[in-house]
């Protein structure tokens, strides 16, 4: 008799790390047949991902856009979707996050009455401006879903704060803490040439910038390069490797403020492989990605985190990340603090990644498995006591 499929729909470069180790841990378990969907938002992106942790995409949709508006993007995908699971109907769907992917996926799976996992659920800044359209969307999903699977205790609070019932919560962590800590033992050779020739020789320390936002375009990132520009001055000791944003006109601002700068390396967008190695061999890291704010704290990495509100807060309630938005003199004083005083920087990660502890794919299987009446509930993911919830949440049936 054959498995039943479980569907995990993904359309961005973020969305396939996290759920790459997910379509692994289902293969372990055995109990439902993973089936990796592109939904062809990003399908050249998502199958390079994939193709890090050996996997490839099981049915890629095709998307043609003209207006590149999200009104286009959504209405195409659920349209794809709704075809394809009207004949081929998955024992449930899992989203990940807050992409129009997931919000696609969300909505033409509770359509067809298919069991929809949300997948690093109940993140919110409170702002529907901020992120945008991104904050929003997350909610949505959130009303739809039949489970919803927690990264972080705080998360979780959110969700039963929204009254979403207890048992429909659980606390997995972040699966993107199970990727990058997987690829990055594997400590494979880098790909990109020019982060390969960075890195050969050097003994400087590592400084990774990446402002890829779109609230970051424009005058934000002027500033933001400029303060790298400053301390590339200032500290001779130290290398920067900022993979841009593919954006034609990005790239050009970042061309044009950091051309010829010495001790700086700008790439496209790297393979993740080669992201995770530099993660983990990164002395301070300037961000506004959620990913690497989750991820660098497993490495004892600090992040200074380049945008002024962040969903993230429990890496701030740690002590392993600062905002510090766009501010030059702010970025500046915070990066000095840090490459000035090493123990300062040691002690911001001494607690720990507070976004997971490399179990979370395992959890969220399990908890598909039981949500189908084939397995039963996991155990919610340990937190911390000054994290821990006043609910219990996670253990019921």
């Amino acid at each position: 008799m054959s498995l039943r499929e479980v569907h995990l729909i993904g359309g961005t470069r973020p969305e396939a790390v996290k759920l790459a180790p997910v379509a692994l841990a289902f293969r372990e378990a055995g109990l439902l047949r993973p089936v990796l969907l592109a939904s062809g938002q990003h399908p050249t992106m998502v199958s390079q991902a994939l193709a890090a942790f050996d996997l490839e995409p099981e049915i890629t949709l095709t998307v043609e856009r003209f207006t590149g508006t999200q009104a286009e993007l959504l209405t195409a995908m659920i349209q794809q979707l709704d075809e394809l699971w009207s004949v081929r109907t998955p024992a449930a769907v899992i989203v990940q996050g807050d992409t129009t992917t997931s919000l696609a996926g969300a909505l033409a799976a509770f359509w067809r009455r298919i069991p929809v996992v949300h997948l690093e659920a109940g993140l919110r800044s409170g702002d529907l401006e901020s992120p945008f359209p991104e904050e929003a969307n997350r909610r949505l999903v959130a009303q739809v879903a039949a489970l919803h699977l927690a990264p972080t205790s705080l998360a979780a609070m959110n969700l039963l704060d929204e009254k979403i019932a207890t048992s429909d919560v659980l606390i997995t962590g972040n699966t993107v803490v199970d990727a990058t800590l997987a690829i990055a033992a594997r400590r494979l050779p880098y790909e990109n040439p020019a982060v390969a020739a960075a890195r050969a020789s050097s003994t400087n320390r590592l400084i990774l910038v990446t402002a890829h936002r779109r609230e970051s375009w424009g005058e934000p990132l002027d500033r933001i390069l400029g303060a790298v520009k400053e301390l590339i001055a200032r500290y001779p000791d130290i290398d920067v490797v900022l993979p841009s944003h593919p954006n034609p006109a990005v790239r050009a601002q970042v061309d044009a403020a950091l051309a010829g700068v010495e001790r700086v390396t700008v790439t496209d967008p790297l393979p993740y492989p080669d992201l995770a190695r530099l993660l983990s061999e990164a002395y301070l890291v300037l961000t506004d990605s959620g990913g690497i704010q989750e991820e660098a704290p497993s490495f004892g990495v600090p992040a200074l985190v380049l945008r002024d509100v962040t969903e993230r807060v429990e890496s701030l309630h740690a002590g392993c990340a600062k905002l510090v938005g766009s501010d030059p003199q702010v970025i500046l004083a915070e990066a000095s603090a840090l490459l000035d005083d090493e123990s300062r920087r040691n002690a911001m990660t001494a607690g720990g990644n507070p976004y997971g502890d490399g179990r979370a794919a395992a959890r969220t299987a399990q908890a598909t498995a039981a949500l189908l009446g084939l397995a039963p509930v996991p155990e919610a993911m340990p937190v911390q006591p000054a994290q821990r919830p006043t609910t219990q949440i996670g253990t019921a049936a």
